[in-house]
C-alpha cells in the first residue's frame, strides 16, 4: 500500500472541487500482485468494492477519498458501493477506469473551427463498452478551474463526477457508465473566482420543459423512411424549381381544446394535408431550438442542438420531417447564429469567461435586444455554429436554413451610435470576422449537404449575397427581398384614391429584381407589434380589405422570385397574430374557403407554367405599361426563356371597373383567362368579364396589336396567349 505514492494535494483539489486531473488519483492503479482503487463518493457513510460477487473493504482516505485494494488479476467490471446516511446502497462501475476518447487531431480541428462533425462529439451520448453500458459527455470550458456533471444519479453534488481537463487543452471530457437514455443533467463549473455555475450543456440533443433547464440524454432510434425524397434532393436546381414557403409558429398554428399545443406527431399529418391542400412545397419553421420564453418565439436560443421540448421529443420531430418529405413537402428551418440571451444557465459566461460572446460589450452586448453577440473571432465558436447547422441538415434531414438578422452580423455600428462600436482592422464598419464565418459556413453546407438551400434575412443593400464565394459574394442561395416587401405593403396600405401617386412604390422594385436571388417575404415580421394582420392593413371595409388582401397576394405570385408566406393569410386572419392563441380562433369558413381556393390557384399556375424556371432571370420579365397613372393600373408579360409560355397580368388598383381599358400586345391572336382575382370562386363580385380576348390591329404601348378588355374593380388578371407561340 505504501508503495501507491499519491499526492494529498491532489485529494484536497478532488474534494474542494478544484480538480482538472482527477484521473491522477481516481480509477485503478495496477501493481505487481494487487490493484488500488481509489474512488470519490462524497455522500457516503461507508463505501466497498465488489468484484464477481466478492465484497473488498475499501480504505477513507480523506472526505470522500476512499482506495481499496483487490488482487491484480481480477477480471469483469468491479463496481463501487456505498450506503449513504439513509441506508441506500448505490452501486456504480468506475467512470476513471476509462479512458478520454477525442483525439490530439479532433482537439486541433475545434480550436481552428474544422471541426464539422462536432455534434457526433461533444454533448453526449450513450456508448457500450464490453464491462458496461453509460454515458460520454465531452465540453469546452477552457477557463474553467473544474467541471463535474451533476443529475439525479449523483444527487446533484457539484464535483462528485469531476471531469478530465483533457491534455489541458479545456476540453473535458468523462465517460459515466451504469446511466441511459432519459437521464437529467447539467454541468457544474468552477470558475477562477471560486463560482460554480450551473450550466445546460451548449451541445444538448434534448431538455426538460421550460421553465426547467436541465439536458436529457437522448439516443434516438428513428428509422427514416424519406429515402426517395433525400435522394432526389441533391439534384434538383432549386433557382429553377417553384418555391412557395408556408411559414409556421407550431405552437399558434394549432392548439388542443384546452389551449395546450399538439405534439410533432398530433400536428403532423394535419400540416402535411394542409400545406399541399394549399400547393406550397415547402414550410418553414419559426425556430424550434429550445428556447426559455415563449415570447421570444424561438429567436432567442438556448440549446442549438435541442428541437424544443413543447412538442415533444427529437424524434418525434424527425417523424414530422419524415412525413413532410413524404408527401413531397420541403423543410426549412430559421436559425439565429447573430445572438443568444443572457439567461445564467445558457452560454452566456459559460465557464465564467466571456467563452461564446465577444468580450468588448461594444461588440458583444445587443442593444436592441439584450442579447450576447457571439465571437466570430474564435474558431471553436464558429466551430460550434457551424457544426450545429450541419447537425439539422444531417441528423434531422432539415432541407433548408434561414439565417435571422444577418444585417446585425454584418456592421459592427449595426444600432450603434458614435463611440458605441469597434471598427475592424482597416477602420471600417464591416464585421470582417462574422463575413469569414458566412462564407465558410455557405461553403461547408453546400459541399456537405448539395441540393439544401441557406437563405439570409438581410435588409441593407449589402452586395454580393446570394454571389458565388469565389466572386466576392457571400455564398447565400436566397435572400429575402426587404425592399419589395416594404415597398408593395406601403403602396397596398394606402387608400386606393393616393394610389396613383405611389405607383413607383411597385415599379422601383423592378430596377433591383434580378440583382439578387430573391424569396418576396410576406413574413410573420409584418403582422406584429400593433402593424395588424394583411387583412386589417388594407383599406376600406371588409369586402374592401378583402379585395385589396387578393390583389396583394396575386401580385405577389406575379412578380419574379420565390414567395414565403406566413400562415394566416389563408383564413383572411383579421385579427394580428398572438403567438400565444391559434391562427384559426377568428375563422370566416366562407372567407376561409375563398381563400384557400386563391391560394390553390396561384400556386398552380406558379408550377403548371414553369414561373420558377424563370424567377431570376430578367428576360422573363417585360413591362407592357407601368405609366398609367390615372387610372392606377400596370401590365407586365411573365415568360419562360423559350417564350413558350408567356402570361399577361394585369392590376387594377382601384375600386373602380375600368370599361374598353386598351393593352398592347406583340402578337395578334385568342386571349384566354387563367386567373381572374375578382372571381366568386375567391370570394370576389364576379363583376362582368370575359373569359376570352381576340386582338385587333389597333396599336398600343409600342406594339402594332392589342386587346379591349374590362377591368373588374381592385383585380388581378391574367391571360394566356392561346393561338400560336408568340415569337
Amino acid at each position: 500500500m505504501d508503495s501507491i505514492n499519491y499526492e494529498l494535494n491532489d485529494i484536497k483539489r478532488i474534494i474542494d472541487f478544484n480538480s482538472s486531473h482527477p484521473e491522477n488519483i481516481l480509477g485503478p492503479k495496477l501493481l505487481d500482485k494487487t490493484a488500488v482503487i481509489y474512488f470519490y463518493t462524497p455522500l457516503a457513510v461507508d463505501s466497498w468494492i465488489e468484484v464477481n460477487d466478492k465484497k473488498f473493504t475499501a480504505e477513507h482516505i480523506l472526505g470522500g477519498v476512499y482506495r481499496c485494494t483487490v488482487p491484480a488479476g481480477f477480471s469483469g467490471d468491479y463496481k463501487i458501493c456505498f450506503s449513504d446516511k439513509s441506508g441506500y446502497i448505490t452501486r456504480m462501475s468506475d467512470p476513471y477506469r476509462f479512458s478520454a476518447m477525442i483525439t490530439d487531431d479532433e482537439i486541433t480541428m475545434f480550436r481552428n473551427g474544422n471541426l464539422l462533425n462536432a455534434y457526433k462529439i461533444f454533448g453526449s451520448h450513450v456508448l457500450t463498452y464490453p464491462e458496461c453500458s453509460g454515458v460520454r459527455f465531452v465540453v469546452w470550458a477552457p477557463n474553467a478551474i473544474s467541471v463535474s456533471v451533476i443529475g439525479n444519479f449523483n444527487h446533484w453534488y457539484h464535483g462528485s463526477h469531476p471531469m478530465i481537463n483533457v491534455r489541458n487543452s479545456g476540453i473535458w471530457e468523462l465517460f459515466i457508465p451504469d446511466i441511459f437514455h432519459g437521464e437529467i443533467y447539467k454541468y457544474a463549473i468552477k470558475t477562477r473566482n471560486g463560482d460554480v455555475l450551473e450550466k445546460t450543456d451548449p451541445f444538448a440533443v434534448h431538455t426538460e420543459i421550460r421553465p426547467k433547464t436541465g439536458a436529457l440524454v437522448f439516443d434516438s432510434e428513428y428509422r427514416w423512411n424519406d429515402e426517395k425524397w433525400m435522394r432526389n434532393r441533391a439534384f434538383v436546381d432549386y433557382n429553377r424549381e417553384k418555391i412557395s414557403i408556408y411559414e409556421i409558429h407550431p405552437g399558434s398554428w394549432k392548439r388542443n381544446s384546452d389551449g395546450s399545443f399538439l405534439s410533432y406527431t398530433e400536428m403532423a399529418q394535419e400540416l402535411c394535408m394542409h400545406i399541399r391542400n394549399l400547393g406550397f412545397t415547402h414550410v418553414e419553421f419559426m425556430p424550434l431550438m429550445e428556447h426559455p420564453l415563449d415570447g421570444s418565439w424561438g429567436y432567442q436560443v438556448i440549446n442549438y442542438f435541442a428541437p424544443t421540448s413543447r412538442f415533444g421529443n427529437p424524434d418525434e420531430f424527425r417523424y414530422l420531417v419524415d412525413l413532410l418529405h413524404q408527401n413531397g413537402i420541403g423543410v426549412i428551418m430559421d436559425w439565429v447564429p447573430a445572438h443568444f440571451p443572457r439567461d445564467n444557465y445558457g452560454l452566456i459566461q459559460f465557464d465564467g469567461s466571456h467563452l461564446y460572446e465577444y468580450e468588448d460589450p461594444r461588440k458583444g452586448y445587443h442593444p436592441d435586444w439584450g442579447t450576447m453577440i457571439f465571437d466570430y473571432g474564435k474558431g471553436e465558436v464558429v466551430n460550434f455554429l457551424i457544426s450545429n447547422c450541419l447537425y439539422w441538415l444531417d441528423l434531422f434531414h432539415i432541407d433548408g436554413i434561414r439565417i435571422d438578422a444577418v444585417s446585425s452580423m454584418l456592421y459592427l455600428d449595426y444600432s450603434r451610435g458614435p463611440g458605441n462600436w469597434v471598427p475592424n482592422r482597416y477602420g471600417g464598419r464591416e464585421n470582417l470576422e462574422a463575413i469569414d464565418f458566412l462564407r465558410k459556413l455557405n461553403s461547408s453546407v453546400t459541399k456537405r449537404f448539395p441540393g439544401t438551400m441557406m437563405i439570409a434575412e438581410e435588409s441593407t443593400a449589402w452586395p454580393g449575397v446570394t454571389r458565388d464565394i469565389s466572386s466576392g459574394g457571400l455564398g447565400f442561395q436566397y435572400k429575402w427581398n426587404m425592399g419589395w416587401m416594404h415597398d408593395t405593403l406601403e403602396f397596398f396600405s394606402a387608400d386606393p384614391i393616393y394610389r396613383k401617386f405611389n405607383l413607383n412604390r411597385i415599379t422601383f422594385s423592378l430596377w433591383y429584381a434580378f440583382s439578387e436571388k430573391f424569396i418576396l417575404p410576406l413574413s410573420h415580421d409584418e403582422v406584429v407589434h400593433g402593424k395588424g394582420s394583411l387583412f386589417s392593413k388594407m383599406p376600406g371595409n371588409s369586402q374592401s380589405k378583402l379585395a385589396n388582401l387578393r390583389l396583394l397576394i396575386s401580385y405577389m405570385f406575379s412578380f419574379p422570385g420565390k414567395k414565403l408566406l406566413f400562415m394566416g393569410v389563408e383564413s383572411g386572419q383579421e385579427t394580428e397574430w398572438n403567438y400565444e392563441s391559434q391562427i384559426f380562433n377568428d375563422m370566416d369558413t366562407m372567407k376561409k374557403r375563398s381563400m384557400e381556393n386563391l391560394l390553390k390557384r396561384l400556386n398552380a399556375i406558379y408550377e403548371e407554367y414553369d414561373m420558377g424556371k424563370t424567377d431570376f432571370d430578367q428576360n422573363s420579365f417585360q413591362w407592357i405599361d407601368f405609366n398609367d397613372r390615372e387610372n392606377t393600373v400596370i401590365s407586365f408579360f411573365r415568360k419562360n426563356s423559350d417564350s413558350k409560355s408567356v402570361i399577361l397580368y394585369i392590376f387594377n388598383f382601384t375600386p373602380v371597373a375600368r370599361h374598353g381599358y386598351r393593352i398592347g400586345i406583340p402578337q395578334k391572336g385568342k386571349y384566354r383567362s387563367i386567373f381572374n382575382s375578382d372571381s366568386m370562386d375567391y370570394g370576389g363580385s364576379g363583376y362582368e368579364f370575359k373569359g376570352e380576348v381576340f386582338s385587333d390591329e389597333t396599336s398600343m404601348h409600342g406594339y402594332p396589336w392589342s386587346m379591349e378588355i374590362t377591368l373588374p374593380p381592385l383585380s388581378c388578371l391574367a391571360y394566356k396567349f392561346i393561338n400560336e407561340e408568340i415569337k
